[in-house]
């Protein structure tokens, strides 16, 4: 028995009742076709990350056997990591699936945007985000944000108001009431809508499991040469890589989260397969984020001022 199976009191008091996972996926299939009845052209924001891979796995589940009505957008801070972006372009290959890429050196090409000097590229997603929302109408983006993952996304609602600048504005949010979602908006404006807000990491990975959907390598336990900096072991890439005093080392390492490589770190683990991962993030007290994610440690209100500024 997995650790998405029903225990046999569950079943016995109810054997019609749905569980936790079939409720959850139940919820996330609903939205998705919500969205497709109310917006002219939507789009999923897909980085080859796991919570994308699941909301992809969903969608593809939504409308089933036909094909997913949205095409992907990926904005590529050009900091990836191999593994990830090798995932995205076989899946986008093997669904047949239309991508979009925004990528953040084209905008430091032609002066748009200013390269940072710690070299972190996350905060310069904003722009080529924004970018390509307007650039190609979409009116309903569709992102992997769970409210368990930082208090400012709890904040959030299914379907999130973005104005005409793309800001989020806490007080134009709308009530959703018995899954009911205002998916209104004016011309200029569109809307975030986020399918896994009511999952938790833990959540996300015993889905995982039960749908034997394949991940990147990066997210279980393997040997890699990483280095300290502010408590968290970093990779050494085009960003760049260990200063002085730092001193680079191979370590039994994870990933718990993906992103731009200058600010993501790994986590010491052992933990190589789906069920030594739910073992592992179920007597956790630190949210993924927290614990592997520098750019949301450089203020208390670090994502809420991004998501202000149009952020996810």
């Amino acid at each position: 028995m997995t650790t998405a199976t029903r225990s046999p009191i569950e079943a016995s008091e109810n054997p019609f009742a749905l569980s936790h996972l079939d409720a959850l996926e139940a919820e996330s299939v609903h939205i998705f076709r919500e969205v497709a009845g109310e917006f002219e052209k939507p789009v999923i924001l897909f980085s080859g990350g796991k919570d994308s891979i699941v909301m992809l796995h969903l969608a593809l589940k939504a409308f089933a056997p036909a094909p997913v009505p949205f095409s992907l957008l990926h904005v590529d801070t050009g900091h990836n990591f191999p593994e990830v972006i090798e995932y995205r372009d076989r899946v986008v290959a093997r669904h047949h699936l239309r991508l979009h890429v925004a990528r953040v050196q084209d905008f430091i090409d032609d002066g748009r945007l200013r390269e940072r000097p710690d070299g972190t590229r996350n905060p310069l997603q904003t722009v080529p985000l924004l970018d390509a929302i307007g650039s190609h109408r979409f009116d309903a983006v569709f992102g992997g944000g769970r409210r368990d993952e930082e208090k400012a996304r709890a904040k959030e609602r299914v379907f999130s108001l973005r104005d005409e600048f793309g800001a989020w504005d806490p007080r134009r949010q709308r009530p959703e009431l018995w899954q009911l979602y205002n998916g209104r908006h004016a011309p200029g404006e569109h809307v975030r809508v986020f399918p896994l807000s009511n999952w938790t990491e833990l959540d996300v990975w015993q889905y995982i499991a039960r749908e034997g959907i394949e991940l990147p390598e990066i997210y279980f336990a393997h040997e890699r040469e990483v280095f300290l900096r502010n408590g968290m072991w970093l990779t050494a890439g085009e960003w760049g890589g260990a200063k002085e005093g730092e001193t680079p080392e191979t370590r039994l390492i994870r990933y718990r989260t993906v992103g731009d490589m200058s600010c993501t770190g790994a986590v010491d683990s052992d933990a190589a397969t789906l069920d030594s991962v739910i073992a592992e993030i179920a007597v956790s007290r630190l949210t993924e984020r927290g614990a592997t994610r520098a750019d949301d440690k450089m203020s208390e209100a670090a994502m809420e001022d991004r998501k202000r500024e149009g952020y996810f």
